[in-house]
């Protein structure tokens, strides 16, 4: 009897180190992250993470636990050993898939793999490989095999796959075996507390990059996996509802609700180009590279910047829904994934179209793609052009036509479109894996960052001979341009995490002839965020704002000046005194932009992202 209960031990243990094998494996990988981090510090990772290390173990004996049961209390049932051979080659196979994956996931979204990694790929499959095109794949493969290989010789040593079944009487059978559901059940659990252990176990230190190494992987997906697939509910409430609303609220009260007027004409045409991961980092009036978009630099001189606005989150689907709706990213969730939730959310494109503007969409790949089509065309778009409405020789990427494809198309519809028009244009080119019809500008080596920019510069150029045809044309005098970002990237500095306002910096250029001479190569420097182009740009036009409620008019002088970004399961609030990061899973803050700034001004900026994340996934769950 003790011998095979000593069995469930060595079992028990084999998982264990296996896990501290991957997350060995893990920082091995992210070593360059761990530069600022003691061998002391890389240490205790193993320690803060054994607690889920035992959880995740926990659920593993599940289904041994069972079988074991089932084969004790049946003495007619013989289950050959080899079954549990088989458990043991499979979950080592899911872990060590799992593993490699997440290496991709973490470098780009700076969290390790979710809940969202799998609707994403349930979406779009081609799309979400596409995503991971720049992950060194050869490397990956051969990591994976390798704790494949180590993990099976390893239960080789460690695990008995040859017990048999122990003699003991009925009542002592029923002893053990409850007794064993029930440790089992708590160190599942975490202990006998109150509440189950949560991520939160793990962080121990200040440095973002040790909590996430100690934060068991398997463990935190299932978790994720399984608060996605319960009944919906508002993992973010921080404070009484009646406050949060408050608090949010008074981020938006304006006494005076005028705005400057920088166009020549309240009923221009206006083309939004939104462009793909086009992070400030290759803007050089941003603070960025130079040489990278040079004919930015030109269209900045013939339009108004505003240089201090911040993407609300990281992914395209968040963008668009943030342009258009003017509505922030709900962090764990995407609205556009949801028909009957992101069709009550209010559009510049339906306002347009009341107006008796004609609308369309351009995109250069599948417009199905997360539900853009479905979202466009419930918000009064009149006509979309997507990778369909191009011959099969144009599409030459995973993401459908390049750039330069998807504009002139844009300015031939436009040629016979009848005025006053909206069209939004939605480029695509600078996205993983970043491939182009031309030779890289930057080198055409394996060099990730240099590839980034060169499709930039693609982009960049894309933009500059649209711009020259479109100066021809009869409509272009009467038309504002807004090209923005859908969202920032790491790339092609690599130093930003995802806590970092500066991965979330992106350029908004209003430009053309209907901006005012006197305005033309100025920059505003109010704070704000993607949320706030819907009032800025429909109080240009003197059109009503008020249904866009998440949305400030930058050119207003007595609005106020924040910016508020989300990643997975964290957010970031910016206002002129302080900008702070909150890990929701840690429930700590990770960055602070000015550490000797008064508290008063820390304590508030975290008490304002708070309430705002709180309230934006309330009305997203009222939807």
């Amino acid at each position: 009897m003790l011998r095979n209960l000593f069995s469930f031990f060595r079992f028990f243990i084999f998982w264990i180190a296996f896990f501290a094998i991957t997350r060995a494996t893990f920082e091995i990988y992210f070593l360059h992250k761990l530069d600022n981090a003691s061998i002391s510090e890389i240490l205790q990772t193993f320690f803060w993470g054994l607690r889920l290390d035992v959880s995740a173990t926990a659920y593993i004996c599940i289904i041994p636990i069972l079988v074991f049961a089932i084969n004790w209390f049946i003495p007619k049932i013989r289950i050959k050993p080899i079954w549990l051979k088989a458990y043991v080659w499979f979950c080592l196979f899911c872990i060590s898939l799992n593993t490699v994956l997440n290496f991709n996931i973490f470098r780009e979204w700076g969290t390790k793999v979710s809940f969202r990694v799998f609707t994403s790929f349930y979406h779009a499959p081609s799309e979400a490989i596409a995503s991971s095109g720049s992950s060194p794949v050869g490397k990956c493969i051969f990591i994976g095999i390798a704790l494949l290989t180590t993990g099976i010789m390893l239960s080789h040593f460690i695990i008995n796959y040859d017990f048999k079944k122990p003699e003991a009487r009925p009542s002592l059978k029923v002893s053990l075996t409850a007794l064993l559901l029930f440790l089992n059940f708590v160190l599942m659990r975490g202990g006998l507390q109150a509440k189950p252990v949560s991520q939160n176990s793990a962080y121990f230190s200040e440095k973002q990059i040790l909590n996430q190494s100690a934060l068991n992987t398997e463990w935190n997906l299932f978790n994720n996996v399984f608060e996605n697939l319960r009944a919906p509910y508002n993992p973010y409430l921080y404070n009484h509802p009646i406050d949060a609303a408050k608090i949010v609220n008074e981020l938006y009260d304006v006494k005076n609700d005028s705005t400057e007027q920088i166009l020549t004409t309240s009923r221009p045409n206006v083309v939004i180009i939104q462009l793909e991961s086009y992070t400030a980092d290759v803007i050089e009036s941003l603070g960025g590279d130079k040489g990278v978009a040079p004919n930015f630099e030109k269209f900045i001189r013939n339009g108004l910047l505003f240089n201090n606005i911040y993407a609300s989150g990281d992914r395209t689907d968040k963008g668009i829904i943030a342009l258009m709706s003017g509505f922030p990213s709900q962090a764990i969730r995407t609205i556009i994934s949801d028909t009957l939730k992101h069709k009550k959310l209010p559009a510049i494109s339906a306002s347009f179209k009341d107006a008796g503007y004609e609308t369309a969409y351009f995109y250069g790949g599948k417009s199905n793609y997360m539900n853009f089509d479905k979202f466009m065309t419930s918000h009064n778009i009149d006509h979309i052009i997507d990778e369909a409405s191009f011959d099969n020789s144009h599409i030459k990427t995973q993401w459908g036509v390049y750039d330069d494809d998807l504009l002139m198309r844009n300015l031939q519809y436009l040629a016979r479109q009848k005025q006053p028009f909206f069209n939004y244009v939605q480029t695509s080119s600078n996205h993983e894996p970043f491939v182009l019809p031309v030779k890289h500008h930057f080198s055409d080596d394996a060099d990730l960052s240099n590839k980034f920019r060169s499709t930039a510069y693609f982009t960049d150029s894309c933009l500059n001979a649209y711009f020259d045809q479109a100066r021809k044309q009869p409509w272009y005098k009467n038309t504002l341009f807004i090209l923005v970002a859908d969202h920032g990237h790491r790339l092609p500095r690599n130093t930003a995490e995802a806590y970092d306002p500066a991965k979330y910096h992106i350029p908004l250029l209003f430009f053309g002839d209907v901006i005012k001479p006197e305005y033309r190569g100025k920059k505003n420097s109010k704070l704000g965020g993607q949320t706030d182009l819907a009032a800025t740009l429909l109080a240009q036009l003197g059109m009503p704002h008020n249904q866009f409620k998440w949305s400030k008019d930058l050119l207003n002088p007595n609005s106020k000046e924040f910016a508020f970004f989300d990643w997975d399961n964290g957010f970031g609030f910016m206002h002129p005194g302080q900008a702070v990061s909150y890990d929701n899973a840690g429930r700590t803050t990770i960055y602070n932009s000015k550490p000797n700034a008064d508290k008063k001004a820390t304590e508030t900026a975290l008490a304002y992202g708070k309430a705002y994340l709180q309230q934006v996934f309330t009305e997203y769950m009222a939807y």
